[in-house]
């Protein structure tokens, strides 16, 4: 069955693209359109897509409430939300993943990243934008004063199952910021063995996104480079 997608953009043009590219994709289709944030509050309740594709700057009720309306914490029977923007302002980053965001997207991001979003959502993952994953990372190293709030997922944890050698360059690669299809490339496999190194990472790491997966491995590197330090 397809994956049933809600589109939510105060602009038409913008909404029609978005509708073309993911009607464009194997197992994806829109079954509806909102022009702000009421109307997509009041269609994703009537229609309980599979996931909604909503964008933040918006009339009335911007994406941020409709997130936090729709999928936020104490919401029962939660719609998984995708926001999409061409503003990646780290407010609105820490927010929209705050408020229950399953996925932060630039519009820029493309066919391919919007699809896989799309998908991530739909199986209760989620997918960063690369280029947003590696500002959260210099955030969280502390080049931001909103560093704090990344805190709750700082805290190292040793892996449940040891890292394999695949699973390690993988894991350098999110880190890295790199999407799926880049990953795929430099490492000679294919996507599907991509996603199945991250979800094993996911579970062996007990993280949730692209972006705590990169934190750790960020945090692990700080924690190495330290002990190198005081042993010298």
């Amino acid at each position: 069955m397809s994956i049933r997608v809600l589109v939510a953009d105060d602009q038409e043009i913008v909404r029609t693209g978005l509708r073309m590219i993911l009607d464009a994709q194997p197992g994806i289709e829109v079954i509806a359109e909102a022009a702000d944030g009421e109307e997509a509050i009041r269609l994703a309740r009537q229609e309980r897509p599979d996931v909604c594709l909503v964008d933040i700057r918006m009339p009335a009720t911007d994406g941020l409430e409709v997130t936090q309306r729709l999928a936020g914490p104490g919401v029962p029977d939660p719609i998984p939300v995708v926001v999409i923007t061409t503003f990646d302002l780290d407010e609105y980053v820490y927010t929209a993943l705050r408020h229950g965001a399953r996925g932060f997207l630039l519009k820029n991001a493309g066919p391919v990243l919007l699809a896989e979003a799309v998908h991530a959502a739909a199986r209760g993952d989620a997918m960063i934008d690369p280029s947003v994953t590696v500002r959260l990372i210099e955030a969280f190293a502390g080049s931001s004063p909103l560093a704090g709030r990344s805190a709750a997922v700082s805290d190292l944890k040793s892996p449940r199952v040891p890292l394999t050698a695949r699973e390690e360059d993988v894991l350098e690669a999110v880190a890295r910021g790199q999407a799926n299809t880049e990953i795929a490339r430099d490492l000679h496999i294919s996507l599907s063995t991509v996603k199945t190194h991250i979800a094993s990472l996911m579970t062996k790491l007990d993280v949730r996104n692209r972006v705590e997966l990169a934190i750790w491995a960020a945090e692990r590197a700080r924690t190495q480079s330290s002990r190198g330090q005081g042993g010298a």
